[in-house]
């Protein structure tokens, strides 16, 4: 076994890496951007070496400064994770004629399966079913929308670099082609250095079954079964889990099958996962399932693989990487219960699952046992950075049923304690308690044809009244700091000596959005909330607050949340039972922004990124919906719209420029 690794990435794949590494006893050197600096990775490590800066261009994706790490440190292989040069041939090629052991498939395996297009030719010529499409070397606009007409819509436009969700969009119509070709090729361009792409028929219906193999240098080759990965948004996989529900014997010795052979076909080494798209107009079959792409490297949802067959994947690819031969068959292996993966990020999906960015003031899991796994990059206090992917951690659990392991994941992710950022806990626990979900009736759209079951409007609803109740909470706690000793009038109950009732009115920010809410006192507690876009009313019963807690009934279903307040900030945290997260503050009512009356309207930065597209000029009239800005965070792109009629006034950005959180791109002014 080797002595000693350097693993060339960051976050939560870099320590799931360093805790097996250290079992088998392994000196680990990390590696880290600025931004990483106080990294868990960083920390895990015996030793770490910073490469650059935060643009993974000069760091991460910099082969030659890791290589130099890895020669100054001694180390004798890399291990790549899954991103970053996980799948660069060239680097494979670089750390071979350095010395350098690469903890993966050969340089040419890589080649042959790293663009989509040549790959499917090759599955063709070596009898894996592909997908019907066009996969030629013509790249010419008006040449590709031709191409995807004869196809047929819905039509899938595909990077031929492509990987995790990016440089792929979903086209329903001819007429919008163009736009989405440009778009992808854009996001292709900025991920992977390569806008080539790729059209293929899209699949109605379809599953996202992929299959782990596993190959040593010796010629031998198995399949560890499948994972289903359909419930997925943006073409990124969101719940994964292992084996597929409904899977029959016949089917998945045909797609173990198909999948041995796509990996002997580039003579690959090590572990790896062929993706199918399993068409289920007609249920589950042998001749119902079509080649995607072949990932030459660990995938993210790997977990759910080690849970059910009792395998260490990242052992087995130093085992590999070493020379030693495979030390199970295709017949050692068995299928052991049923495992689920829920990957928590830092985004909102109350607002496009827009990703996050900022500290995790608190972060606290539930006790891993067993049957509950938590994969992790970070920690309490740490920083989700806008430079790379929000992922906070993947919770995976196991049990000797999938209603069991479903159960269990449910319960680790309720018992999981997130203050500083939104994310998509309540999402998660939504899916996963979806009747449809639990019937495993499955499909690539599931998140969108069940979205207002899965994320309900009364969530907002829920998390509005309590951050206006807990933001309450707060001003009479302020009051009885300054006045001293707790008199009736400072608290949360509407005492006056009258006994009538009593109303407060406060001017907050609500999530960004300026909210007027009036507090009328009363043996019921009702609330009337005020902005820009509606109005209601919320009737409160039962209110109890104390010291931050909130505990209430709303619409005869219990409200609970709790407060915390942001250190060395004005602003408040709610975070409802619901999971979801509300950021309430006081209105500056002497520093307003200008245009904000009147029917004027600010387009403002999301998120801190890069300004790539600019739709708008001064004195453009827009439309609501209409495009206004492009901009690119996390790897990926994220269009603002114009939320009102109106004429362009002010642009204060320019492309190419890099945004803050906030900032203000565009003052939009209604007309009269």
């Amino acid at each position: 076994m080797f002595s000693s690794v350097l693993i060339a990435n960051r976050g939560e794949i870099a320590c799931r890496i360093i805790k097996t590494a250290k079992r088998l006893g392994m000196r680990t050197i990390a590696v880290y951007s600025e931004p990483d600096a106080d990294g868990l990775h960083v920390q895990l490590a015996d030793e770490a070496h910073l490469i650059g800066p935060a643009d993974a261009g000069q760091s991460y994706l910099d082969a030659s400064k890791i290589l130099k790490v890895a020669a100054e440190t001694g180390a004798q292989c890399i291990h790549p994770g899954y991103g970053f040069l996980s799948e660069n041939a060239d680097f494979s090629a670089k750390c071979a004629a350095s010395g350098m052991k690469f903890v993966g498939p050969p340089p040419e395996a890589i080649r042959a399966m790293g663009l989509k297009d040549a790959a499917k030719a090759l599955m063709a010529d070596a009898g894996v079913p592909v997908v019907p499409g066009y996969m030629g070397d013509s790249q010419g606009a008006k040449f590709l929308e031709l191409e995807a007409d004869k196809i047929g819509y819905p039509v899938l436009i595909k990077a031929v670099a492509g990987g995790g969700g990016k440089g792929m969009r979903k086209v329903e119509k001819s007429r919008e082609f163009a736009a989405n070709l440009e778009s992808c090729r854009r996001e292709a361009k900025a991920s992977f250095g390569d806008d080539r792409v790729l059209i293929e028929k899209f699949v109605e219906k379809p599953r996202h079954i992929e299959v782990q193999v596993f190959a040593d240098a010796h010629g031998h080759a198995v399949h560890l079964f499948e994972r289903d990965c359909s419930l997925q948004r943006r073409h990124q996989k969101v719940i994964e889990e292992a084996p597929a529900p409904g899977m029959t014997d016949e089917m998945r010795s045909a797609m173990g099958q198909a999948a041995v052979l796509a990996a002997q076909a580039v003579g690959y080494e090590g572990a790896g996962t062929v993706e199918f798209i399993v068409d289920t107009s007609k249920g589950l079959r042998p001749d119902g399932f079509f080649f995607m792409e072949m990932n030459t490297r660990l995938q993210v949802e790997h977990p759910v693989t080690e849970m059910i067959t009792g395998i260490d994947l990242v052992e087995q690819q130093f085992r590999a990487a070493v020379g030693e031969p495979l030390r199970f068959s295709q017949g050692d292996l068995t299928i052991g219960g049923h495992a689920v993966e829920a990957r928590l990020y830092a985004e909102d999906p109350l607002n496009g699952f827009l990703p996050q960015a900022g500290t995790l003031h608190r972060l606290e899991w539930p006790p891993e046992a067993q049957s509950l796994r938590i994969d992790t990059g970070v920690m309490q206090g740490a920083e989700i950075s806008p430079f790379y992917d929000p992922m906070i951690a993947k919770v995976i659990a196991h049990g000797s049923t999938r209603a069991d392991a479903i159960a269990r994941l449910v319960q680790g992710l309720r018992a999981t304690d997130v203050f500083g950022l939104r994310t998509n806990l309540a999402f998660l626990t939504g899916l996963l308690e979806h009747e449809a979900f639990g019937a495993a009736d499955l499909d690539t759209a599931f998140i969108e044809t069940h979205w207002d079951d899965i994320v309900p409007s009364i969530w907002k609803e829920r998390a509005i009244a309590a951050a206006v109740l807990c933001a309450f909470d707060c001003i009479c706690q302020i009051r009885q700091q300054q006045r001293g000793p707790s008199t009736p009038w400072d608290g949360a109950a509407g005492w006056n000596m009258a006994g009538l009732g009593r109303r407060e009115r406060l001017h907050l920010v609500l999530d960004g959005v300026d909210t007027v809410a009036a507090i009328d006192w009363g043996q019921s507690t009702r609330l009337s909330i005020s902005t820009a876009e509606a109005s209601f009313d919320m009737l409160i019963e039962g209110m109890q607050l104390d010291g931050g807690n909130l505990s209430a009934t709303y619409k005869d279903e219990p409200l609970e949340a709790t407060c915390m307040v942001v250190p060395d900030q004005d602003k408040l945290m709610i975070v409802t039972s619901d999971r979801v997260m509300m950021e309430a503050g006081f209105q500056d009512l002497t520093a307003r922004d200008e245009g904000a009356g009147a029917g004027g309207a600010l387009v403002r930065a999301p998120m801190s990124g890069r300004l790539i597209g600019l739709s708008v000029s001064v004195g453009q009239n827009v439309a609501v919906g209409d495009p206004v800005a492009i901009l690119e965070a996390m790897k990926m792109e994220h269009t603002l719209t114009a939320g009102l009629q109106a004429k362009v006034m002010e642009v204060n950005a320019a492309e190419g420029d890099q945004v803050e959180e906030g900032q203000v791109l565009v003052v939009l002014e209604a007309p009269e």
